[in-house]
């Protein structure tokens, strides 16, 4: 009776802390947990981009949201660095022994200058950006790339030394752990930045945006100190330094990793187009009110929450990376038909039970075909590996939000123009046509995704040792 009682004890305790037993001796989970930091101040920054500063700056601070858009995509347009960026961490010369630190270093500061001056250039844009709009523009421009860019080598570097440093079998519930970070860090600075903005001043605006500054900076202090040991052979400063075309062939002979990219970047398409109008949608075509449609971030964060737990307990029961991408992609296709039915039905209660299906998908994932692609590459290409995965999803993400928000706004305008049929004048009609748009695209990743699957069931014998070990792990 004790061995039984004992047992189901541990089973309900992995249920309710699904990455409880990630840690192991060589990579505990305190370890785990500080290392996971950085993608808590990369949450925060993303909270700030999508959510929070667009509030302050079209509504108190009068900014048009033409220009809103222009600085927020800047960071998005040097998304492709992060291949550079992974690239040169891999094959940092040091005489310090670090790789990876010196980067996540540079992100830091990044971060904390941008958001350092952020606040200056936004004040200087809503005063004199009638006047002298592209000069007035050049602050807040600088601080948002200053910032983007940050988050592109924190985020990059990070990933690439948590790959470092994750134990054999281990690497799909370490990824698990960081993107938990990830929402943990969105949720909690969503919350903290509401209240201290809610009763909003330019002088309150300043302390916020420098304030986070250094919460940002001294975090990743935090999370970076004492985690990557030193090797001074592998960085030592007479190394020589592949070229990135040597080193990107290199690991393009590790599998197929251009399909791959492209079955990130479909999926991530299919994901990202209705980040900016989910909430439009609930407010223009079911009446939610504002506390109705903020609820739907709390939504996706479980959804998300559900999914990363999901994609644990599928990954060690052997489910490959691929398989749990491929789910995530159906379960996103069922997401969006109930959010196109919701309308139709007038049903905000289907309409929220979709978008926690967005988020479930989505956790499956991300998780899933970044797990791929780092178990694709050696210990010496993770920064590559990284930094390509991130390349493609936040590009293509970028340009999906774009086109998302487009047709929306161009469905109905067609229709009023008459070039389309009465029926696209109905409220939910642009929106129904790119969420019928992003089924399209999962659907056509789930069909890319196949060969996929098909490779780490049969192709263990044409790779490598490491990377059969890590399909016949699970991912």
């Amino acid at each position: 009776m004790t061995d039984s009682a004992s047992l189901l004890k541990a089973r309900l305790r992995r249920l309710a802390v699904p990455f409880a037993e990630v840690g192991t001796r060589e990579l505990p989970m305190t370890q785990i947990l500080r290392l996971s930091l950085f993608q808590v101040t990369v949450g925060m920054i993303y909270v700030m981009f999508t959510g929070t500063l667009n509030r302050v700056m079209i509504h108190e601070l009068g900014i048009a949201a033409s220009l809103l858009g222009a600085v927020i995509a800047l960071p998005i347009l040097f998304a492709p660095l992060r291949l550079l960026i992974g690239h040169r961490s891999d094959h940092r010369r040091s005489a310090l022994g670090w790789r990876r630190v010196p980067y996540l270093w540079i992100g830091t500061l990044l971060m904390f200058g941008g958001l350092a001056v952020m606040p200056f250039g936004l004040l200087v844009q809503s005063e004199y950006g009638a006047d002298a709009p592209f000069l007035a523009s050049l602050g807040a421009a600088l601080a948002f790339f200053l910032s983007g860019l940050g988050v592109h080598v924190t985020q990059t570097t990070g990933l690439a030394l948590t790959n470092d440093l994750a134990p054999e079998g281990k690497l799909p519930q370490v990824v698990g752990v960081m993107y938990v970070m990830l929402l943990v860090g969105m949720v909690i600075s969503t919350g903290v930045f509401y209240v201290l903005l809610a009763d909003f001043s330019h002088e309150r605006l300043v302390q916020v945006l420098q304030g986070a500054a250094l919460v940002i900076w001294a975090l990743n202090v935090f999370a970076l100190w004492r985690q990557e040991p030193r090797d001074p052979e592998r960085s030592r400063v007479d190394r020589p330094r592949p070229p990135l075309s040597e080193s990107w062939q290199s690991f393009m002979q590790r599998g197929p990793v251009v399909r791959l990219l492209v079955v990130t970047g479909i999926g991530a398409a299919g994901f990202g187009m209705q980040d900016i109008i989910i909430e439009p949608y609930g407010a223009a075509v079911l009446g939610l009110e504002v506390a109705g449609t903020t609820l739907l971030t709390g939504l996706w964060a479980i959804g998300m929450l559900i999914g990363f737990w999901f994609a644990k307990m599928a990954l060690e029961r052997g489910l490959n990376a691929y398989g749990a991408a491929t789910i995530g992609a159906l379960v996103g296709v069922l997401a969006f038909s109930l959010v196109i039915v919701s309308a139709p039905l007038d049903s905000p209660t289907i309409f929220r039970v979709g978008q926690v299906g967005i988020g479930v998908g989505g956790a499956l994932f991300y998780v899933g075909t970044l797990a791929a692609t780092m178990s694709m590459a050696t210990r010496e290409q993770s920064g590559i590996a990284i930094g390509a995965w991130g390349a493609v999803q936040a590009t293509v993400l970028g340009a999906a939000l774009a086109i998302g928000a487009g047709i929306s706004d161009l469905v109905p305008a067609l229709a009023e123009a008459g070039r389309l049929p009465e029926l696209f004048l109905h409220p939910a009609a642009g929106y129904s046509v790119v969420y019928s748009a992003e089924i399209v695209l999962l659907l056509a990743m789930v069909v890319a995704a196949w060969p996929l699957a098909r490779f780490t069931r049969e192709g263990e014998s044409n790779v490598s040792p490491s990377t059969a070990t890590s399909n016949e792990s699970g991912y």
